[in-house]
């Protein structure tokens, strides 16, 4: 299909990007890499009048050394999260979920704060960030605001952001520990029908699901269970516990269930 008629205009800086969202209002989106946001377009699910291109504000493409965080630039693109030495060295999670979202021409064109921003539940990096208990910096007409990875993802396509805000960070701990990602899905570019991400931060192990509700979601029951001295194999039973997975051509949300319970405990397993 054919998107509706929009404006467009391209921004500078990360400051003229916020300055032209605050000038259109509700009216205007923002486009990065567009791997998110073109395809609402085009099933008319989303029909804004003006689209702010920020794909090159080169001051937003970084991945850098933050003392006890690595700090991301929003608009690094999901090839540069793969191959940053930095992530790979201290949060390899990361660099490793990014080399599995979508295709080569995706991750040559996506960015990591496009596909967060988005919100999608079915998405890899957003249930990533949210394991690591991550923080995103948002700036808006205000200034600048960190929001918890944990209060960012709001409802089904939902976040925190204003709409007069732009994402400009992503910060993520440096991992002493074990991490594991678990992904089922029927071709290796599609979507998770469920993920599962798991990550020793902080001397505990957060565990993160993909497409088990509206939102990533932290399963909670299963961190509660491995606090309380609980066996992989008991804590990983837990793992739909609080969970509204949906059901469609791919998975029924029973199954959807099921494979929550299985790719934890892999997940588990792995980080040890």
């Amino acid at each position: 299909m054919i998107p509706a008629a929009f404006d467009y205009v391209r921004a500078g800086s990360a400051d003229e990007a916020v300055s032209l969202l605050a000038q259109h209002g509700d009216d205007a989106k923002l486009l990065a890499g567009g791997h998110s946001l073109l395809p609402l377009m085009k099933l008319r699910l989303a029909t804004p009048g003006v689209l702010v291109d920020v794909g090159r504000v080169a001051e937003l493409s970084y991945v850098r050394d933050a003392g006890d965080e690595i700090a991301v630039g929003a608009l690094t693109r999901h090839r540069d999260v793969e191959v940053s030495d930095a992530l790979r060295a201290d949060c390899g999670i990361l660099s490793h979920v990014a080399g599995m979202v979508g295709d080569p021409q995706v991750r040559h064109r996506g960015t990591i704060g496009g596909s967060i921003a988005h919100g999608d539940p079915a998405s890899d990096l957003p249930a990533v960030v949210l394991a690591l208990g991550g923080t995103l910096v948002a700036q808006g007409p205000s200034g600048q605001r960190e929001i918890a990875a944990s209060d960012f993802f709001r409802g089904f396509l939902e976040t925190a952001l204003a709409p007069d805000e732009l994402l400009t960070e992503i910060r993520v701990p440096k991992l002493a520990g074990g991490w594991s990602y678990q992904k089922f899905n029927r071709r290796a570019q599609d979507w998770a029908i469920v993920g599962a991400a798991a990550a020793r931060v902080n001397g505990g192990t957060n565990v993160a699901l993909v497409n088990m509700a509206a939102t990533p979601v932290r399963a909670t029951s299963v961190e509660q269970a491995l606090a309380g001295g609980a066996s992989v194999a008991d804590a990983a039973a837990s793992a739909d516990e609080g969970t509204e997975p949906s059901a469609d051509l791919n998975a029924s949300a029973d199954y959807r269930r099921h494979l929550a319970r299985v790719l934890v405990r892999r997940a588990l397993d792995e980080v040890g």
